[in-house]
């Protein structure tokens, strides 16, 4: 993904594999925290840059209007509707929502952000519906949503230069609209996406105390920071004197449960030595050691495969108290027609901004 004309230093940013493997690994033994004590400063610290190097000290307030749902598909054991609503004034967010058939007196809530794939755009593609329809008939409600510029996100181009802050922004308003599905439990709030959807996921994890549980997939390292503008196009990671990397910023997390999926083929090759035994030592400064987990699959690539989901599947089992005896992934893949939002029955709303430049004035 190419990274639009930049409008910060280049010297602040940490783009791709910003460090070597083996400076990845050191810097991780270097930033090994004395005592919780210490880890909760230095957490804090690096949620401080977090919003300062994405100009997001202070969210933007929410937007009154309703959301915007049609298309009510009842598959087998779910149902998926499409939804868009605004994060900003004028921007709206595009997905769909998949929920049990099978009532319940509550429901766990699953955000599912997805990452840089394409043909079809990864909100549509084979594995995003499997996983979203599998959980959805476990018991939980889940919601998917486009990257910018993906999908029905045609508002904006992808290399948007703040597409991480319009992402994030995405991501917490996403996650206000899970929370405000009625009959869902906000002790049972998930975050699960692979790839750039892994960065998603453990930036609002970091930043977002409402999500209880995680499960990046295939993204968290010590040597890679994102190849994308939506990843790295904004000075988080570094500042000065002062540096981070993903791997500091997944460990937010603890002590809340949290799952790694990790393969062989990408820059997650070295979880089961490099970052999982870190994550280790920051759950045991809690006594939380077992809530961290790590599923790695040598022999496999980058991607959200039915393994990686088997591996996710029983982790949202233990925590969300899903029915696995209801695990079943759609036979029935649904095109991308069926479930776009916006189409000439559902016209883009007359507030629609369009284009990057109206968006950055926004942002």
């Amino acid at each position: 993904i190419a990274f639009a004309t930049p409008v910060f230093s280049q010297a602040e940013l940490c783009v791709g594999n910003y460090f070597t493997e083996k400076q990845g690994y050191d810097f991780l033994q270097s930033h090994v925290p004395v005592s919780l004590e210490a880890w909760k400063e230095r957490s804090a610290q690096i949620i401080r840059q977090i919003r300062s190097g994405m100009q997001l000290e202070q969210m933007p307030a929410p937007v009154a209007s309703a959301p915007i749902i049609h298309s009510r598909r009842v598959m087998d054991g779910y149902t998926v509707e499409n939804v868009a609503f605004e994060s900003l004034p004028g921007f709206y967010v595009t997905g769909n929502l998949y929920r049990p058939i099978r009532q319940q007196k509550s429901y766990a809530g699953v955000l599912s952000p997805h990452g840089h794939f394409s043909n079809p755009d990864t909100r549509f593609n084979e594995d995003t519906q499997k996983r979203c329809a599998g959980l959805a008939r476990m018991g939980a409600v889940v919601f998917v949503w486009d990257m910018v510029g993906y999908g029905d996100s045609k508002q904006i181009t992808h290399t948007i230069a703040k597409a991480l802050k319009l992402q994030t922004i995405n991501s917490i308003r996403a996650l206000d609209f899970l929370l405000s599905i009625p009959g869902v439990d906000s002790n049972r709030i998930a975050v699960t996406g692979e790839s750039g959807g892994g960065t998603q996921s453990f930036i609002l994890t970091a930043l977002d105390n409402r999500i209880k549980f995680a499960v990046p997939c295939v993204m968290v390292s010590a040597h890679f920071f994102g190849g994308c503008v939506c990843e790295s196009g904004m000075p988080i990671h570094k500042k000065g004197d002062y540096q981070t990397n993903n791997t500091e910023i997944a460990a937010i997390a603890a002590p809340r449960p949290m799952l790694l999926i990790s393969d062989g083929a990408d820059w997650t090759k070295n979880n089961p030595t490099t970052e999982y035994p870190y994550l280790q030592k920051i759950y045991a400064l809690y006594n939380q050691q077992p809530l961290v987990e790590n599923v790695h699959l040598p022999n496999e690539k980058h991607d959200y495969g039915p393994s990686k989901r088997k591996a996710m599947y029983a982790f949202m089992t233990k925590y969300l108290q899903l029915d696995a005896t209801q695990l079943k992934e759609p036979v029935t893949i649904l095109t991308q027609a069926e479930l776009s939002v916006f189409d000439p029955l559902h016209p883009l709303p007359a507030n629609a901004l369009k284009g990057d430049a109206a968006v950055l004035v926004l942002l």
